[in-house]
């Protein structure tokens, strides 16, 4: 059986995880505060933090697991993209390990562990996960995608933001609205006590199936502006139903595209994944519409829709199972444009 370290250090997050096979022993995470402060990820605060935590993480992941390194078959680790010094962190350390221990490394582009997470499994617990083909709507804080799955090692991108993700916008509005980082979460729980159809934002007109999120910030930042000019007191008198509503538009565009998707390719196994899935609105959404459109849906644990190290080991067991090794000279890959292999 084949057992995995995994090491994720995209991004903000320094996570470590220890798989055999498909499943999960351990999956360990140190999140880094001093971010919020500056409303957003300081890379090279990332970077320094990411060197002080990922040892005593892969310890205890390792640890949990109950695994000694001499167990391990393999070290995968996250390529990218994301942020260069935080990636150098995790690769500098995976190679460092995978040589001391004589064991292959496994490059996992970041955005492929976050469509295969469907496919961890939990000792004793019941297990869902879409059947082949089926569509991902990938969407995170850097990254908003629809993606077609053939395989575990097949991914076919059918549109992708043309500018900012969702997660960027979700942010940008809590950023605005002063309610602090990351805004989603926030956003998330005041729309909860909002009147949603409060307030209407532009909404992209995009052909086929990419997406764009740039028009309706800048719609959000207008009212903004114009409605405090009248009213100062505006913000604080609608703050809960201006998150409802923008929330609200947000979700409209993402399952607008996600819908067309599935009719134009007869798929109807659909699965999330990326950070924004965490938000409680939109699985209640793709819930909705799969119950009316007959859609197989499937949403992932909301610790697999974070930064993880669970998602680069199951991905890194695809890999493994195929023979795909990275050299000992491999460098990380900042942007997704650049990762020639999705």
């Amino acid at each position: 059986m084949v057992t995995i370290l995994a090491i994720e250090s995209s991004c903000d997050d320094t996570s470590a995880a220890v798989l055999r096979e498909e499943y999960l022993l351990s999956n360990v995470m140190a999140s880094q505060e001093v971010h919020k402060k500056y409303g957003g990820v300081v890379p090279e605060l990332a970077s320094r933090a990411h060197q002080q935590n990922i040892l005593p993480v892969v310890s205890q992941a390792l640890e949990q697991a109950g695994v000694s390194v001499k167990e391990l078959d393999a070290i995968a680790f996250t390529r990218g993209p994301g942020l260069l010094g935080s990636l150098l962190v995790g690769t500098s350390f995976a190679k460092g390990l995978a040589i001391a221990i004589d064991k292959p490394l496994i490059e996992v582009n970041h955005l492929q562990g976050h469509i295969l997470s469907h496919f961890i499994r939990i000792e004793g617990r019941e297990h869902r996960e879409p059947k082949f083909p089926f569509l991902s709507l990938l969407v995170s804080g850097g990254h908003t995608q629809i993606v077609k799955v053939n395989d575990y090692l097949d991914f076919e991108i059918l549109g992708h933001t043309i500018d900012d993700a969702v997660g960027e916008a979700f942010d940008k509005c809590a950023k605005l609205l002063g309610l602090g980082y990351p805004g989603g979460p926030i956003i998330d729980r005041l729309a909860k006590e909002g009147n949603a159809s409060a307030f209407r934002f532009a909404k992209p007109n995009i052909a086929g199936l990419d997406y764009s999120f740039s028009g309706i910030k800048t719609s959000l930042l207008y009212f903004l502006r114009d409605n405090i000019d009248e009213n100062p007191a505006f913000l604080e008198e609608n703050k809960k139903d201006i998150c409802a509503s923008y929330q609200k538009d947000l979700i409209d565009i993402l399952l607008k595209k996600l819908i067309l998707a599935s009719k134009q390719t007869g798929i109807k196994e659909i699965a999330l994944g990326g950070g924004v899935s965490a938000n409680s609105y939109l699985r209640e959404r793709v819930t909705f519409e799969g119950e009316k459109r007959g859609w197989n849906v499937f949403l992932p644990e909301f610790r697999f829709t974070t930064d993880n190290a669970a998602m680069i080991g199951i991905a890194g067991l695809y890999r493994y199972r195929k023979g795909l090794f990275a050299p000992i000279d491999v460098a990380p890959i900042s942007r997704a444009a650049d990762y020639i292999q999705y």
